[in-house]
């Protein structure tokens, strides 16, 4: 028996009724000869991982546009976080980590340089929209691998699309990272915002702290515990009480920190700056890299700037504008014989 066929077999035996089996998993979009050590789930999450749009994230804002400190989440940070919660989760409840794993390092692929300030900007004027789930399995789709994509599963795809808004994810595992994604960046957006002095932990309503906890840590607890006891029949959910509590916090946080004129302010130069990126690049598309310009010959120009300007990093999307923008100083090469 293969690695992978014994892999298959433990999981009918383990896994919950209501979990997703790697064996049977609905496919990809490309049919693939299958590995004889690895379930189709984990190639998804190696996939991903290796992917250049996971490596990106580490250079793509959370919450705190360009912060200064090391200790800042980023959107590779927030992924890794929500993976976490999502696999303790999924393993306490019998449901596939694997697959739980895969849908949460992917969720973000496709998110935009400067958080949401950016994804905002360019569904004001990309004419077809813009949401970052949708531009994640585009990543995944189309995107990754010089336009070949990475050929994930249906059940990863599903879960990347239906994350955050919207249709529910077929699977446990997808409507599980919905809730692991919420619960991630809600409490590491209040550990930032403290650091960076914006609100303090007195700030927090006590009602609030008394019902989930008044540290992140005891937040969190709270919040995967309830999951975990109130879940039913691949239902997931937390008690009524608690899920009261969080959503009162999660308002909190937007009227405290997520709209907050101090946090934020940078962010205002967000929308003039993805516009004036924009307009120039669909009029220039033989400036842009050569697999975007393939995509302005196949698609459309503005499709192409939309996934050029998606897929930036903070810094890189910066150093572009300026390249394009911002007048240089002259100066004489080395090629002339002369220094500069």
């Amino acid at each position: 028996m293969l690695i992978r066929e014994q892999s298959e077999k433990n999981e009918k035996l383990i896994l919950s009724p209501f979990a997703c089996l790697s064996s049977q998993s609905k496919g990809r979009l490309k049919e693939e000869e299958k590995c004889s050590v690895r379930t189709e789930f984990q190639r998804d999450r190696d996939r991903i991982i290796h992917s250049k749009s996971f490596r990106r994230l580490k250079h793509k804002t959370q919450v705190f546009l360009s912060p200064e400190g090391d200790h800042y989440r980023t959107r590779l940070t927030h992924t890794l976080e929500v993976s976490q919660i999502a696999r303790t989760i999924a393993k306490a409840l019998g449901l596939n980590e694997d697959l739980t794993e895969a849908i949460a390092l992917g969720h973000d692929l496709g998110h935009t340089p400067f958080g949401h300030a950016g994804e905002r900007a360019l569904n004001d004027i990309y004419p077809g929209g813009f949401h970052h789930y949708e531009q994640s399995l585009r990543v995944v789709d189309i995107l990754e691998k010089d336009g070949k994509g990475l050929n994930l599963t249906y059940e990863t795809r599903n879960g990347i699309l239906c994350h955050t808004r919207g249709k529910e994810a077929d699977t446990a595992e997808g409507r599980l990272i919905r809730i692991a994604d919420r619960i991630a960046y809600i409490n590491h957006d209040i550990d930032d915002a403290v650091r960076a002095e914006v609100i303090s932990d007195n700030d927090i309503p006590k009602d609030i702290k008394e019902i989930l906890g008044d540290t992140k840590s005891k937040r969190i607890n709270t919040l995967v515990i309830s999951v975990i006891e109130n879940t039913e029949n691949g239902n997931i959910k937390m008690a009524a009480d608690v899920q009261e509590a969080f959503d009162r916090l999660h308002k909190f946080m937007f009227e405290s920190v997520y709209k907050n004129d101090y946090a934020k302010h940078e962010e205002k130069k967000v929308p003039e700056f993805i516009e004036l990126m924009y307009r120039y690049f669909v009029k220039h598309p033989e400036r842009l890299p050569e697999e975007n310009r393939y995509i302005a010959e196949i698609e459309s120009p503005e499709r192409a700037v939309c996934d050029y300007l998606a897929g930036m990093t903070d810094n890189y999307a910066v150093e572009t504008f300026n390249s394009v923008f911002v007048p240089h100083g002259w100066c004489m090469t080395a090629r002339d014989g002369l220094l500069r």
